[in-house]
């Protein structure tokens, strides 16, 4: 293990000057190594186009270190960070906060993306001029804007929806029971605003709070946090727990066979949770209130960490798109296993949509913040890393998941592990040919 944590001492050249500590970690590493201390940038085969890479290539020559995107991006990750730090109690955590902290930073980043692609654009027609959208400078969280609110601003449209449901029970003159105020809940987000699940959820827009706040529409995940947080403003105690590939809410109440009481065909769990409860291929169609008793109850940081990792598996599905069938852990058995080492000048990466691979990375770098002892997460991160090209920092993250694995995983890991080696080399000797090989003029 000693030479396997050895060989990762060189560090990539991190763009903006970000640290490798976690904090602020390698979502702003943009591909360039410093090798050989020659001083020669050498761009992965894997990196970004230069419309990503390059933001000094417009003619405008806007100054990317002042660039508010980056400012954002940092500021979103800093505060994220410290959202969910172990020094906070989780009943002090927001969930609606944290998951628009990520909103913020990845909206960020895609604007940055849009910017130099525009930039790109502008230097290849000659003579040429455009005009950037001038941001307003950002100097603390609280400014950050999202679809034309600030992130207190979201969390104000939560306190107008408890709003709504409060003139809903005072319309109907009824009292504050608690089936009475999920009644009113549901007429409010249902009837009045439409909300409504994605069974399948393809676009990954629809997993950002805002998103969904704004469109009345998302994935069950995202719907479960908002009524969480309704019911919380309206002091009634929402729980939920992962059912297989589901995530269920119901009251914490005594009583809950008021919940599978069927009234005009639904029950008011089905009501609350959608069609998974009348799948029968689900296992939410198995419950009822006894079973509900005996299922271990997600905290603040679960329900997070259950919104990252959908983040993570939606943005590698549309980065994998173009390879179907394609799974993260597939280049850890390969089916070859003898010749995998003979292969491996042939060694070649399927394509991926950069931009969603490093979406997906990002993700991951904000679940091992949640949970940095998780080391299937750090595999999986380690993996996403691999496919990028980011070879000393995959097997950095690699070589400590396998302090962590069970025995046979570690086993497993320990010749792709090898393998990543082997693979920077290579990569080193490439781009040495490839500089050798341009004439001096």
């Amino acid at each position: 293990m000693a030479l396997l944590l050895s060989a990762t001492r060189s560090q990539p050249l991190c763009f903006l000057g970000c640290r490798g500590d976690g904090l602020f970690p390698s979502s702003f590493r943009f591909g360039f190594d410093r090798r050989f201390g020659n001083g020669k940038k050498t761009r992965h085969v894997g990196s970004p186009p230069p419309s990503v890479a390059s933001p000094t290539m417009c003619d405008q020559k806007r100054d990317h270190l002042s660039d508010p995107n980056l400012k954002i991006l940092r500021l979103a990750r800093e505060k994220f960070t410290q959202e969910i730090s172990f020094r906070s109690e989780d009943k002090d955590l927001s969930p609606a906060k944290a998951l628009l902290l990520v909103a913020a930073e990845d909206e960020a980043f895609l604007s940055f993306n849009r910017d130099m692609d525009a930039c790109s654009l502008l230097s290849e027609r000659k003579g040429a001029t455009g005009q950037f959208k001038a941001l307003s400078e950002v100097t603390d969280v609280e400014d950050i804007s999202l679809a034309g609110k600030t992130i207190p601003g979201w969390l104000k449209e939560l306190d107008v929806i408890a709003a709504e449901v409060k003139a809903e029970l005072i319309s109907r003159e009824i009292g504050c029971h608690l089936l009475e105020v999920l009644e009113a809940v549901n007429v409010v987000l249902f009837d009045s605003r439409g909300f409504r699940r994605f069974p399948v959820l393809v676009d990954s827009k629809f997993s950002y709070l805002h998103t969904v706040l704004s469109y009345g529409c998302g994935s069950a995940i995202m719907f479960s946090i908002i009524y969480i947080e309704v019911c919380r403003r309206l002091g009634v105690t929402v729980v939920g727990s992962r059912v297989g590939e589901d995530f269920l809410i119901w009251p914490l109440s005594g009583n809950l066979v008021e919940l599978f009481r069927s009234a005009s065909g639904h029950s008011l769990f089905a009501t609350i949770n959608g069609r998974c409860v009348k799948d029968p291929r689900s296992k939410a169609s198995e419950l009822d209130s006894g079973s509900l008793l005996r299922l271990d109850i997600a905290t603040n940081r679960d329900i997070i960490g259950i919104a990252l990792a959908n983040l993570i598996r939606l943005h590698w599905k549309r980065a994998s798109k173009a390879n179907h069938g394609l799974m993260l852990t597939s280049p850890l058995r390969p089916v070859h296993p003898g010749k995998d080492k003979a292969n491996m000048g042939e060694t070649s990466l399927p394509l991926l949509r950069p931009q969603e691979l490093r979406l997906a990375i990002m993700a991951s770098e904000r679940l091992l913040i949640l949970q940095p002892d998780n080391w299937t997460l750090r595999r999986n991160h380690g993996l996403l890393l691999y496919y990028s090209r980011r070879y000393v920092e995959a097997v950095q993250e690699l070589s400590i998941c396998m302090a962590f694995a069970p025995e046979e995983e570690a086993e497993i890991l320990e010749p792709f592990v090898e393998k990543l080696h082997l693979l920077r080399l290579l990569s080193s000797w490439e781009c040495l040919d490839q500089a050798d090989s341009v004439p001096v003029s």
